[in-house]
């Protein structure tokens, strides 16, 4: 049995991608502090998994969603040991759709502890578009459409590894909004300007084997391989010393509005700390005794 459409389904979220349907009667508030978290924290040694768990809503991102998401991520970089990122969404159908809609049709609705209730989500959070001094490496895994907030989710990756029947794409002005969380700052730095205003300005999408082409995304597989391709990269990012990966995040990001010479001649922190670092000593021990270096990080 099909999965119903927008239409057929007047109970679904509005996200940033719906682009044609009324919008349908508002429903209640979220409720419940015991409902599933919105975002889910795995670890698998140096690795942590952030999974968007929204599967029937596209995993659009309301506020509790993002506060979640944003709680998870304080507590990566609290704790040295996680070295590499990955961020998904649950299911096969989205990455994210993100903003959930409904939830900002419904604040002019709000009685007064709501919208403090909201404000304080909100006033709590920092998203992982803002945080440009978060250096660990983060792998999108992108195993559907990533619309709006989130596509900007992805384009604010390091990595996307993409399922052949993924799409991305920036509809806000469909909805009489603007993509104010990078979108429309960080795609025209990682497209030709024409290609990405072209995008901006209509809230066309482009399909994942022609973002490949463009260089948006790094590796299109069919999604059955998709958790295969994402373990290639981790596994090669596991190779490398974390302080390593992390200042050379830094330099890189860093050094983008920059002049060559002036990039170059630059001091970036965590470089000073990496040549001060353990492994630092262990990259070229390990080479010269034949042997795989044993990182830890320090």
């Amino acid at each position: 049995m099909s999965a119903p459409t927008l239409a057929e389904d007047p109970s679904r979220p509005i996200v940033d991608g719906d682009a044609r349907v009324p919008p349908p009667a508002l429903s209640p508030a979220p409720a419940a502090a015991d409902a599933r978290p919105p975002v889910r924290l795995d670890r698998d040694g140096h690795v942590a998994r952030l999974t968007i768990d929204r599967p029937d809503a596209l995993n659009a991102m309301d506020s509790h969603a993002h506060l979640a998401l944003s709680r998870a991520l304080d507590a990566i970089e609290a704790d040295p040991d996680c070295w590499i990122v990955v961020l998904t969404g649950a299911g096969e159908r989205a990455f994210s759709a993100g903003r959930d809609l409904k939830e900002v049709a419904r604040e002019p609705l709000m009685d007064e502890a709501e919208r403090a209730a909201l404000a304080a989500r909100w006033a709590g959070l920092r998203r992982l578009t803002d945080r440009h001094d978060f250096f660990r490496p983060v792998i999108a895994r992108v195993n559907g459409m990533a619309l709006g907030g989130g596509f900007e989710l992805a384009l604010a990756c390091d990595v996307i590894v993409a399922a052949e029947h993924a799409s991305f794409a920036l509809p806000e002005p469909r909805r009489g909004l603007v993509a104010m969380a990078g979108g429309m700052h960080r795609l025209p730095r990682q497209l030709p300007l024409k290609l990405a205003m072209g995008m901006l300005l209509t809230g066309r999408p482009l399909a994942a084997r022609e973002a490949l082409a463009h260089g948006l995304v790094n590796e299109v597989v069919p999604a059955a391989d998709l958790d295969v391709a994402v373990g290639r990269w981790v596994a090669d990012m596991l190779a490398c010393a974390p302080l390593s990966l992390q200042a050379t995040k830094q330099c890189a990001m860093a050094g983008l509005g920059r002049p060559l010479a002036e990039a170059m001649a630059a001091s970036y922190p965590l470089e000073a700390r990496r040549k001060r670092s353990a492994d630092s000593i262990e990259g070229p021990r390990a080479f010269a005794e034949r042997r795989s270096p044993r990182w830890t990080g320090s």
